[in-house]
């Protein structure tokens, strides 16, 4: 990985920052960038400050905003900094291909995080509404039924991967259950999830998958109707047409899987390797909140968000951004910002103001879905599971990130039998 100094973070149209050049660039992709985020996120503060110039896939051109207040100016002033790609410079001048990887998780659709004022508000209403009614109908309920579906599979074995046999699925198998689909499409959709944001050459591949099989879905919920999500869309005042219910289908079930099996993951580790947590627990002295509430601060389930692109040449963190420049947000790096964390270690409990939920009107709608899925899921485990306990030392966990995550490889644990 190369993370060398620009010819100055204030250079006009034509340099390496502004169409992609890129020499001396830090890459946030590819085996470097996989082992060590926290570096290089530490590395690029010290040289760059809050906002600092990297490479995406393909050598595209970005701004990391490392910042904790430059990622709350951006996420809370849409008119500055827009969430449509479509006046994406790098996009419009052809630099960014319609087959790149980055184009699941950046490209224009038809849903409403590519979209600001009105068109935003019509369709955020749909998902909202939506999401508020599948909350109401028992979710926690669907939780247990595939998390104990889960534990029997491994209960008799006395040991388990707690990621490839449980967080890495379950989400995903609550999810079929609030859209409509059949469970046996659950582990496919996860495979297939991941692997779109893990990003790389099969990302569209597996994009296009999900596009099909919710496409079926559509087409079966318009014929015969349910209590589920898709349903709701299908028949929601706002009047969503086929593009708008199909994008915001997609939207929720990648979003809300690749967020919440990542949270789970991350709040079992932090259990597992702490045994006063874990007693805490077990015991109900701790409430799993306050756990979910630390890893939100310090491991959020994405480590960047994508992206924002800025409406008009401004500064940001003492740098002249320009129109049409691509932004994706550092909520790990703005989490852990010296600025306003100057000791991590300070317990953060009480303290909701994290950057894991994105923040202003695209903040995530979805949030208390994601914390009953989480508090059902690990409670489902304590219970279930005597004696569970780490089966490696703690520093022997390790994480692979992408762009835009940073997933922990495995759990491996054991229990009584």
């Amino acid at each position: 990985m190369t993370d060398q100094p620009l010819n100055g973070p204030d250079a006009p149209r034509g340099c390496p920052v502004a169409h992609g050049g890129g020499d001396g660039l830090t890459r946030l992709y590819g085996p470097d960038a996989a082992t060590d985020p926290i570096g290089i996120y530490s590395r690029l503060r010290k040289q760059h400050g809050p906002v600092a110039p990297v490479l995406l896939e393909g050598d595209i051109p970005a701004w990391l905003v490392l910042g904790y207040r430059e990622n709350r100016r951006v996420l809370d002033n849409p008119r500055q900094f827009s969430r449509d790609s479509r006046i994406w410079r790098d996009w419009k001048d052809g630099r960014v291909e319609s087959t790149s990887p980055l184009i699941p998780m950046l490209g224009w659709r038809p849903d409403c995080v590519s979209q600001d004022g009105e068109p935003h508000r019509r369709l955020r209403g749909a998902v909202t509404d939506n999401l508020q009614a599948v909350s109401s109908r028992g979710i926690r309920r669907h939780v247990t039924h595939f998390a104990n579906k889960l534990i029997d599979s491994f209960a008799g074995a006395g040991s388990a991967d707690l990621v490839s046999d449980y967080s890495e699925y379950l989400p995903m198998l609550v999810l079929t259950r609030v859209f409509g689909l059949a469970e046996s499409e659950g582990r496919q959709l996860a495979e297939s999830t991941a692997l779109v944001m893990k990003g790389g050459a099969e990302a569209i591949v597996h994009n296009d998958r999900i596009m099909q099989i919710l496409g079926e879905l559509a087409e079966r919920k318009r014929v015969e109707p349910g209590s589920d999500f898709t349903t709701g869309l299908l028949e929601h005042h706002a009047d969503l047409d086929d593009d708008e219910i199909l994008n915001h289908l997609r939207l929720v079930l990648i979003t809300a899987n690749a967020t919440t099996s990542n949270l789970l993951a991350r709040v079992l580790q932090l259990v597992l390797t702490d045994t006063n947590r874990l007693s805490g627990l077990v015991s109900g002295q701790l409430n799993i909140s306050a756990v979910v509430e630390e890893v939100m601060w310090n491991t959020p389930p994405l480590a960047v968000l994508p992206g924002r692109f800025a409406a008009a040449d401004l500064e940001l963190g003492g740098h002249r951004i320009q129109e049409g420049d691509l932004l994706v947000l550092g909520l790990t790096a703005g989490n852990v910002d010296p600025e306003i964390r100057p000791d991590v270690g300070i317990s953060v409990h009480g303290n909701q103001s994290h950057l894991a939920f994105s923040g202003g009107p695209h903040e995530c709608p979805g949030q208390n879905i994601g914390q009953a899925i989480i508090e059902t899921a690990v409670d489902a485990l304590l219970h279930r599971l005597s004696g569970l306990r780490l089966a490696v030392t703690p520093d022997e966990l390790t994480s692979t990130a992408s762009t835009w995550e940073a997933k922990l490889d495995r759990l491996p644990v054991e229990f009584s039998t």
